[in-house]
């Protein structure tokens, strides 16, 4: 259980920190968010906890993949948000990110890449 709660802990402190550096320098903020902070943190959770090398390796694999639909959010949240408001906004890019993830899922399909 005391594991669970440090993992807990971390992660959260993680996103407390990039929270925190966004309040004081958007760029500052921005460039920590986009680092793959919850990603390392996975990856040597999974390490940690003994987990085979290539259940690891197919998690930075897959991560990678499951990144490239998300960026157009990023384009379209500064866009909409002074229109839709900030709740909209979220909702929209959801449901963006969404349509991007199985367009883009579709298309690498072809190449061999299964993601769904």
């Amino acid at each position: 259980m005391a594991w669970i709660l440090t993992k807990y802990l971390l992660t959260a402190a993680v996103v407390v920190l990039v929270s925190e550096l966004a309040k004081r320098s958007d760029r500052l903020g921005g460039f920590v968010a986009a680092l793959p902070l919850v990603t390392v943190l996975a990856l040597i959770w999974l390490y940690v906890e003994r987990q085979p090398a290539q259940k690891i390796a197919d998690h930075a694999w897959y991560t990678f993949w499951y990144v490239v639909p998300t960026l157009p959010m990023f384009l379209a949240f500064p866009v909409l948000l002074p229109r839709l408001g900030f709740w909209a906004t979220l909702l929209a890019c959801v449901a963006i990110t969404v349509v991007c993830f199985g367009l883009f899922a579709a298309v690498v399909r072809r190449f061999g890449i299964e993601l769904l």
